[in-house]
C-alpha cells in the first residue's frame, strides 16, 4: 500500500486504500466478476419488480460473521439503516438514500422498497461502502474504524501504521476453497526505490504502483512479471471553483490548455488516454470531448490576460504525499503552468489531510488525484453541479440530468443523458481532466492468481496462491 488507508470503516470513507485493504474482510450483497459484470455474492440471487420499486434479496445460508454471529436478514437490514442513518455521515449515504424502507419477511430474505425506481442501487450494494456488518456490534457501538469484523475471506489480525496491515485466512470462509493463502501482509511502502528492492529480494511479492522508469530494472532481475493493464483510473487536476480567481471559466480553461496531457500521461503515469471530462476512457458511458479545449499554451496565455491574472496571483497546490505520481504530476504542472505565467506554489500533505482537508472542506486552491472508478456511472458522478462536492463547481442543469439519469432505465436512455452532463462538466472545465493511465502490477513469478477488481481497483486475494 502506498499509505495508510484513514479508517477502516467502509461507511465513513471515501478513500481508495480504506477499500483496498477491506475487500478482503468484508462481503457485499452482489460484487463484480472479472469482466466487471454484477454477480451474487452474500446474497444468492435477487429479483426486482416490474416497476423497479421493490428489490428482494435472497442471502446464502451458512454465513458466519468473524465473530462467529450467523449472516441474516437483520445484519443486512442494520448495515443499511447505519449507512442512511445522518449520524454515520457516510460519504456515499446519498446513494442509499432512495431506500424508503427495508423489511426481513425471514432470516435469509431482505426486501428493500424505493421511493423511485433506481438504477444504480445495485452497483451501490456490490461497492466497498455496500459492506455488510454484524447487527450485533453495530447495536454496541463497536469501533470498526480500527476493527472491522466482517464475513470475507481473511479477518483483520493486526494494523500498525506507516508499517502494515495483516490479514489472515477465514476458516469458515462461505466460498468452499477460498482463500488459498494462510496470510496476506500489506506492507505501507510509500517509498518507491523500496517497493523496487523489496520485489528483487523477495521481501514483496506484488506492487500494483510501479513507476514506468523502475521496469527495466525489475525485468533485468528475472525474479518477476510485469503486466500493464488500462485502469479505471480518471486522473484531474481539481480546481476549486468557489475561489474568486478560479471561478472565472477562462482561468479554468486556460489551465486546461497550458497542460500537455499526452506528456504528463506518458512521462508520469506511464502511458494512458487522454481524457476531456468526468469519465474513465475504458467506461460504456464515456464520451469524447478532447477537441474542446485542445494543448495550446499561446491560447492560455491569451485568456489569462483577458481574465487579469498575472504572476502576481499565487495558487497552492496541494499534493497528496503518499502519491509520488501524483506529486511527480503536480511537479509537471507547475512548470507548464509557469510557462504560461500562472505562480503556483505547492504545498505537500499527508492521506488523512487530504481527506479531510482538502476532500472534504476545500482547503485547497489546486490538487491532484485519480478517482477510482464506480459500477454506476451515477457513484462516479452524483451530486457534480452542486455546491458540496470538493471542486464547489455549481450548475444546476448538470445536476439535474445526473439526477434525471439514475431514474431512467436502459443504457441508450440513460448514456443520452450522461453525454449531456459529461458535455458540460467539459466546457465548464470544474477540472483539468488529465486521462485513464495504465497500471502496472508486479508480482514475483511465484505468485499465482493476482487479481484486481474491475472498476474498483481493489485486491481479491480470494483466487491468489503461491507456486
Amino acid at each position: 500500500l502506498s499509505g495508510n488507508p484513514d479508517t477502516l470503516d467502509p461507511h465513513k470513507t471515501s478513500g481508495t486504500l480504506t477499500f483496498q485493504t477491506l475487500k478482503s474482510v468484508y462481503d457485499t450483497l452482489v460484487e463484480p466478476d472479472q469482466e466487471g459484470k454484477l454477480v451474487p455474492a452474500l446474497a444468492e440471487r435477487w429479483e426486482v419488480s416490474g416497476d423497479g420499486k421493490t428489490w428482494t434479496f435472497y442471502l446464502r445460508k451458512g454465513v458466519v460473521f468473524h465473530n462467529g454471529d450467523p449472516l441474516s436478514a437483520a445484519d443486512v437490514k442494520a448495515t443499511l439503516e447505519r449507512v442512511k442513518d445522518e449520524e454515520t455521515a457516510s460519504p456515499n449515504r446519498n446513494e442509499f438514500e432512495p431506500i424508503q424502507s427495508i423489511e426481513t419477511p425471514d432470516d435469509l430474505t431482505v426486501v428493500l422498497r424505493l421511493n423511485e425506481p433506481w438504477s444504480p442501487l445495485i452497483g451501490t450494494l456490490g461497492s466497498g461502502w455496500g459492506a455488510i456488518l454484524p447487527k450485533s456490534l453495530i447495536d454496541s457501538g463497536h469501533d470498526f474504524a480500527s476493527q472491522p469484523v466482517g464475513t470475507g475471506p481473511f479477518r483483520m489480525t493486526e494494523w500498525v501504521r506507516d508499517s502494515r496491515i495483516v490479514l489472515e485466512k477465514n476458516e469458515d470462509y462461505w466460498m468452499k476453497g477460498h482463500p488459498k493463502l494462510d496470510k496476506v501482509v500489506m506492507n505501507i511502502i510509500p517509498e518507491r526505490a523500496v517497493q523496487v528492492q523489496g520485489l528483487i529480494t523477495g521481501e514483496v511479492d506484488v506492487s500494483y504502483i510501479i513507476d514506468e522508469e523502475d521496469v527495466p530494472v525489475l525485468e533485468d532481475s528475472g525474479e518477476v512479471t510485469v503486466e500493464r493493464n488500462p485502469t479505471s483510473l480518471i486522473l484531474v487536476m481539481a480546481i476549486n471553483c468557489s475561489d474568486p480567481v478560479l471561478s472565472d471559466l477562462r482561468v479554468r480553461q486556460a489551465i486546461t490548455q497550458a497542460i500537455d496531457k499526452q506528456k504528463v500521461l506518458d512521462v508520469v503515469y506511464g502511458g494512458g488516454n487522454p481524457i476531456a471530462t468526468f469519465m474513465d476512457y475504458g467506461n460504456a458511458y464515456y464520451k469524447d470531448f478532447t477537441d474542446l479545449y485542445p494543448y495550446d499554451p499561446d491560447k492560455a496565455r491569451s485568456l489569462l490576460a483577458q481574465a487579469g491574472v498575472g504572476d502576481d496571483v499565487v495558487l497552492e497546490m496541494a499534493l497528496p504525499q503518499n502519491y509520488p505520481p501524483h506529486v511527480k504530476a503536480g511537479e509537471v504542472y507547475q512548470e507548464m503552468l509557469t510557462d504560461v505565467g500562472l505562480n503556483v506554489e505547492i504545498k505537500l500533505v499527508d492521506w488523512s489531510t487530504w481527506i479531510s482537508d482538502v476532500y472534504r472542506q476545500a482547503k485547497y486552491d489546486l490538487t491532484v488525484i485519480g478517482h477510482t472508478g464506480k459500477l454506476d456511472p451515477h457513484g462516479t458522478l452524483a451530486n457534480y453541479g452542486r455546491e458540496d462536492k470538493y471542486v464547489r463547481w455549481v450548475n444546476d442543469e448538470c445536476a439535474q440530468l445526473i439526477d434525471k439519469a439514475a431514474v431512467t432505465s436502459g443504457f441508450e436512455a440513460r448514456k443520452k443523458l450522461y453525454d449531456q452532463a459529461l458535455e458540460i462538466m467539459a466546457r465548464e472545465a470544474p477540472f483539468m481532466f488529465l486521462g485513464t493511465s495504465l497500471r502496472r502490477v508486479v508480482y514475483r513469478n511465484n505468485v499465482v492468481d493476482f487479481r484486481m477488481t474491475p472498476s474498483l481497483d481493489t485486491f481479491d486475494f480470494r483466487w491468489t496462491d503461491l507456486k
